[in-house]
């Protein structure tokens, strides 16, 4: 089993062209499903500790790999019943059936402690029958291990919806790659433990999972202007941007600069100046922060026009992001918009989060941090990387003006946009993880340093 982190992520489209590559370089339908289902029965058999496995298979391709797994289970002599919704409706998925020598239960089967759901993998785009789905949350419910096979029966597999009520699952066994399911929400939450299985597919793809970024420390050379010189704006809500800048400050920047604001509320190396076009047009300045608590009234766009024409390098955020439409943004700025505000700049565009992140992407021709509890990170080139499980403590006021700032400071420092956009949300998942259940977002930077030694 391989864990999900830096892999690619593939939609069903994409998964099905690289077993269609596969097959024309001279791998059979046939050998696909026995790697696939042998793969499932291996890991089953590993975790199940003796315990029976009732393995629920579904008409197509995925009840095949069920059936497959069943009966590499029972050659390895262990206990393993099967049932399923109906007769299999593809030439493979029959002809594994067929290799099954054991009796078929229907769906009205006694529940098993290990449950294997092989009914439907990727294209679902439908709910389940009602006793079909009633059968499926009835069986896992009832188990002491559940696992999913590809993806989790009811979930739409590219864009991480449920298509009706699915029950949790302990862990699911991503057939080949990673799918979109297994890192959008609410899908995501429903997976359990998601691992990857390797059936013998080339897979690459420019969507991937996000990993923890590999930092370098400061060299005997450095200074505080090489770490990275970070200028916040500050607005209406003086708070917010305190926030932003002490999260630069803690985030790895050598001097941070808190523009136009007279709060006292913040550490003393954090220096506070009067907001000017002069103080913007330091060349020092390796990344502005505008939008924290900046307000939407005249002096905010006055503000937001000084940073737009700054020419400095932009992480733009909250009330910003508002006062963007209508204008241009300059080339290679990072946005940091949450749902409300991608909804106000980029419209209701559909599609799964990972395709509005990178149409965004494209449009603007910035980088976008598409904020949530799975958090998508955009670039125009179609790059993209899904950080799918942030604290849900996060939800809170204020840890987004703490995540511009540490993206700021990593900018800063010398990463282009999008590696400091991906390791910004890193690392502002991981103080989170840190500052443990119910925190304020002024705890958070204070485990800013924490994180990143973690990445060293």
């Amino acid at each position: 089993m391989i864990p999900l982190a830096g892999l690619p992520i593939l939609t069903a489209q994409e998964m099905r062209a690289a077993e269609t590559r596969a097959i024309t370089a001279g791998t059979n339908v046939d050998a696909l499903m026995a790697r696939a289902g042998e793969a499932v029965a291996e890991q089953v058999r590993r975790l199940a500790a003796g315990a029976e496995a009732l393995v629920v298979c579904g008409p197509g391709n995925n009840g095949g790999d069920g059936y497959v797994a069943a009966a590499a289970l029972r050659r390895a002599g262990h206990a393993v019943r099967v049932a399923a919704s109906g007769e299999a409706r593809t030439a493979v998925a029959a002809a594994a059936r067929a290799r099954w020598d054991g009796p078929v239960e229907t769906l009205d089967a006694h529940e098993a402690p290990v449950v294997v759901d092989a009914l439907f993998g990727i294209g679902l785009t439908r709910a389940l029958e009602d006793d079909v789905g009633g059968a499926v949350r009835r069986l896992v419910r009832a188990a002491r291990l559940s696992v999913a096979v590809d993806v989790p029966s009811g979930v739409s597999s590219d864009d991480g919806a449920c298509l009706g009520d699915v029950p949790r699952f302990d862990l699911t066994l991503a057939l080949g790659a990673a799918k979109p399911a297994h890192v959008l929400q609410p899908a995501a939450s429903l997976c359990g433990m998601v691992r990857v299985l390797d059936i013998g597919i080339a897979i690459d793809g420019a969507v991937r999972v996000a990993e923890p970024p590999r930092l370098t420390g400061p060299g005997p050379a450095a200074h505080k202007y090489s770490r990275g010189l970070v200028a916040v704006v500050a607005g209406s809500m003086p708070g917010a941007s305190a926030l932003s800048a002490t999260a630069a400050a803690q985030g790895g920047a050598g001097y941070v600069l808190l523009l136009g604001s007279a709060t006292d509320r913040l550490p003393h190396a954090i220096v506070r100046r009067r907001l000017d076009a002069a103080a913007l047009a330091d060349p020092r300045l390796g990344a502005v922060v505008i939008g924290p608590g900046l307000g939407r009234d005249d002096k905010a766009r006055e503000r937001r026009d000084m940073a737009l024409s700054c020419g400095r390098p932009l992480v733009i955020d909250g009330d910003a992001l508002h006062l963007l439409v209508g204008h241009a943004i300059p080339p290679r700025s990072i946005l940091t918009p949450h749902a409300g505000e991608f909804a106000a700049l980029f419209g209701g565009c559909g599609g799964s989060k990972i395709a509005r992140a990178l149409a965004a992407a494209q449009a603007s021709g910035a980088i976008v941090v598409f904020k949530g509890a799975d958090t998508v990170i955009a670039a125009p080139d179609g790059r993209a990387i899904v950080h799918p499980h942030g604290s849900a403590w996060l939800a809170t006021a204020g840890t987004g003006d703490v995540l511009a700032g540490i993206i700021a400071a990593q900018r800063a420092g010398g990463a282009d946009p999008f590696e400091a956009a991906a390791t910004g949300v890193w690392l502002h998942a991981e103080a989170a993880r840190r500052a443990g259940p119910a925190f304020l977002a002024d705890n958070l930077a204070a485990h800013l340093p924490g994180a990143i030694g973690a990445c060293l």
